[in-house]
């Protein structure tokens, strides 16, 4: 009898994750809590640990597929009860009935990952008609995405006929048979919309990429979003940090950037107005007590939303270099499940790549995100004389089922205030 190992789940609203390198094989001993394999997802990179004791007996999801949460991956014999191990379904059936009925075995009955046979299923592809590139055969998640995108022609490969629906009684059959039967899904449709062209580039889409896709998708299509922007004179920061910066530099070991200042701005604000610190749960709304501030971080690869955990108690200093902190882990792939996992409002420092003006999607459960832009020199008016002054903007995207212009509007007040009032004054610790 062997244990299955499944995928677990690796942080809030993940669906699945895709295995990226084994790190046992068939037949290894290992015990329990040894990694048996790394997983990467769109929240972070992790180690799966085994859950018993035993001999690896069967490697079910090959490097590189995609899985749901609670798929099966792998299978241990455990200690007590150890088998031979087998490298597959076929390979047990080749020891009680000979190569000749394996053979036909793995034809009939061949063994799909869940996110096959969902793709298979949202297409109409038979899959016992298709020829898998995978070990001893296998389908796997891209032969089926080669197909739908025309780079494998196979006959075996045809949709399955779809049964035409009744015809309503006053419509007449022709018009039935003349309707279009779809026999892939937009998805995939959109994927193959144009033909390629020689110089095109392919780039196969990640497992974070898809996953941020997903998410993305889901936030726009449930969540009213609405947008507000308010400009800031930060004339006086800049003045300030340019002052401070090389000797907090030595001092401290990190940079003194403007994001700590506007994070502090921020996580004052919502002291004041708690109902941007909440969660839409259906037929109540759930404002959160502790504010854990979650903030962009952008690799070339992907973007990744750390926590600040309770950023209200702390200081301008701490907030510094607990940002340094999460930085250097989100671009050396070091997040842990805590470091992202709990935020209650987003902070986008948009403005760090020259964007003056940007309109961000809400990062579920929570109702708001907040981008501070690039601060730029402007000439304004003060006093009836023109002058030249640090100007930023400032952009919050809303959910409308919970907030509401008025409480926004002065919430961004409140920020913009905070943020102008930094100067010579202002306590770093």
């Amino acid at each position: 009898m062997a244990e299955n190992i499944v995928m677990p789940q690796l942080g809030e609203s993940v669906t699945e994750g895709t295995i990226s390198k084994w790190l046992v094989n068939i037949g290894d001993k290992i015990k329990k809590y040894d990694p048996v394999c790394e997983v990467i997802t769109d929240k972070v990179n992790a180690e799966v640990p085994s859950t018993f004791s035993g001999t690896i007996s069967e490697i079910v999801v090959e490097e590189g597929e995609t899985v749901p949460v609670g798929a099966l991956i792998c299978r241990i014999a455990v200690e007590d009860q150890a088998i031979k191990p087998v490298e597959s379904k076929t390979a047990a059936a080749a020891q009680d009935q000979g190569a000749a009925e394996v053979t036909a075995q793995a034809a009939l009955s061949p063994r799909y990952s869940p996110a096959v046979l969902k793709l298979a299923q949202e297409n109409n592809l038979d899959l016992s008609r298709m020829e898998g590139s995978g070990a001893a055969g296998r389908i796997t998640r891209k032969d089926i995405l080669d197909i739908l995108q025309g780079k494998r022609q196979q006959a075996a490969a045809a949709p399955v006929p779809k049964a035409e629906p009744p015809s309503k009684p006053s419509q007449p059959a022709e018009s039935a048979r003349e309707m279009p039967q779809p026999s892939v899904s937009v998805e995939a449709l959109s994927a193959i919309r144009s033909p390629l062209n020689p110089a095109d580039e392919t780039i196969p889409v990640t497992a974070i990429r898809k996953t941020i896709a997903e998410r993305m998708v889901k936030s726009k299509q449930e969540i009213p979003h609405a947008w507000l922007m308010v400009e800031c004179d930060v004339t006086n920061l800049v003045r300030y940090r340019d002052r401070i910066k090389e000797e907090f530099k030595q001092k401290e070991g990190v940079h003194l950037t403007y994001l700590p200042f506007f994070i502090k701005s921020v996580v004052e604000a919502l002291k004041e107005f708690p109902i941007l610190n909440a969660q839409w749960a259906g037929d109540h709304i759930i404002v959160k007590k502790a504010v854990h501030m979650s903030m962009a971080v952008a690799t070339d690869q992907a973007l990744f939303v750390p926590v600040i955990k309770n950023a209200d108690q702390k200081s301008i200093f701490g907030l510094a270099k607990a940002i340094d902190e999460l930085v250097k882990k989100a671009r050396e792939g070091r997040l842990a499940l805590e470091d992202i996992t709990g935020g209650t409002f987003t902070v986008n420092n948009t403005g760090s790549f020259g964007s003056v003006l940007s309109a961000p999607i809400i990062n579920p459960p929570q109702v708001a995100i907040l981008s501070v832009e690039a601060i730029v020199k402007r000439p304004v008016v003060i006093d009836n004389m023109i002058a030249v002054r640090d100007r930023m903007n400032i952009c919050l995207s809303l959910d409308h089922r919970v907030l509401d212009g008025l409480v926004c509007g002065r919430f961004l007040n409140s920020v913009k205030q905070k943020i102008e009032g930094y100067g010579t004054d202002t306590g770093l610790y």
